[in-house]
């Protein structure tokens, strides 16, 4: 048995997409970022970073229990421990990575960034506004670039797929206008119609 600890966050359901994929089993545990609960004691143990997602695997390695923090850690964990998901082609194990890199340190932290001024920010900051909304276009400009006659971000549907749809899908909170991106449009049909990514995208289901 597999404990997650998430929030309903494009991080948080990275994690439980690729959990439903493998036909993990598993159960969520809600850590309300809205309510500081990430820096609780007994979750700062399990995550030092004060982030979600974060997992538990009772039968880790040699059979020992292992708790992981940073999605990245875990997707490519839960890659390795089910076999799945992580091309056995050494050249497209190293296209996934950096398709996985790629999102973990632009598709996602800048992403993030648009998300808070577009959204969350007190007052409107137009410098701000100009530069994560302007980045976010170059972005989502990169990946069509990618996914022009590809089904998947390394052709075979992978964890670098698994990352970069969630915080896809929150196109709207970045100013994106999807039509402008035909390639990532198809691509997001095509991860809509997998299960996984129904069911995941809906964890944790109280959020």
């Amino acid at each position: 048995m597999i404990d997650l600890y998430t929030w309903g966050t494009p991080n948080g359901r990275k994690v439980s997409i690729m959990l439903e994929a493998i036909g993990a089993k598993y159960q969520a545990f809600t850590v309300n970022i809205l309510k500081d609960e990430q820096f609780l004691p007994d979750f700062i143990k399990i995550s030092p970073n004060n982030k979600i997602p974060a997992i538990v695997d009772s039968e880790g390695p040699n059979g020992e229990p292992i708790s992981l923090f940073e999605t990245g850690a875990i997707l490519l964990y839960l890659g390795e421990k089910s076999g799945k998901f992580i091309p056995t082609e050494l050249i497209k194990r190293y296209e996934m990575m950096e398709w996985l890199m790629w999102q973990m340190g632009g598709f996602g932290p800048f992403l993030g960034q648009a998300h808070h001024f577009n959204r969350f920010a007190p007052k409107e900051v137009p410098y701000a506004l100009e530069r994560y909304n302007s980045e976010a276009q170059r972005l989502w400009r990169v990946l069509d670039k990618r996914l022009a006659n590809r089904e998947y971000v390394v052709d075979q549907l992978s964890i670098a797929d698994f990352a970069i749809y969630p915080w896809a899908a929150r196109y709207e909170w970045q100013k994106i206008t999807l039509k402008d991106y035909p390639n990532v449009k198809s691509w997001m049909e095509r991860m809509l119609t997998l299960e996984a990514v129904q069911k995941g995208m809906m964890v944790p289901d109280n959020n």
